[in-house]
């Protein structure tokens, strides 16, 4: 990642707390879509999506062969729905055995 690109993702993601899932600031780019490049939390590497500012989120996990979909009514407007989608993944990976 360019020290651009990780500026620009430092500026987006680093005052939304707890913002760790997806792009947050575990990942990189890859063909239109976040790909986690590095292991911060539950998921793997490789782990590829998009978590939406409508409030949906969704990503693949090759390693582990799961995908999930959240989709919700709520923008990212406040802290409640980063939340919502931390706790989405963070179910259902507890779901997974690795």
């Amino acid at each position: 990642m360019a020290p651009a690109q990780r500026a620009g993702r430092d500026a987006m993601y680093g005052n939304i707390a707890p913002m760790t899932v997806g792009q947050g600031m575990q990942g990189g780019w890859g063909f239109g879509m976040a790909v986690r490049t590095r292991r911060g939390d539950y998921a793997p590497l490789g782990q590829f999506g998009w978590d939406g500012g409508t409030g949906t989120s969704v990503y693949a996990d090759p390693v582990h062969g799961v995908t999930g979909v959240l989709l919700t009514q709520v923008g990212v407007s406040t802290p409640d729905s980063p939340r919502l989608v931390h706790d989405f993944w963070t179910t259902l990976y507890q779901a997974v055995e690795d």
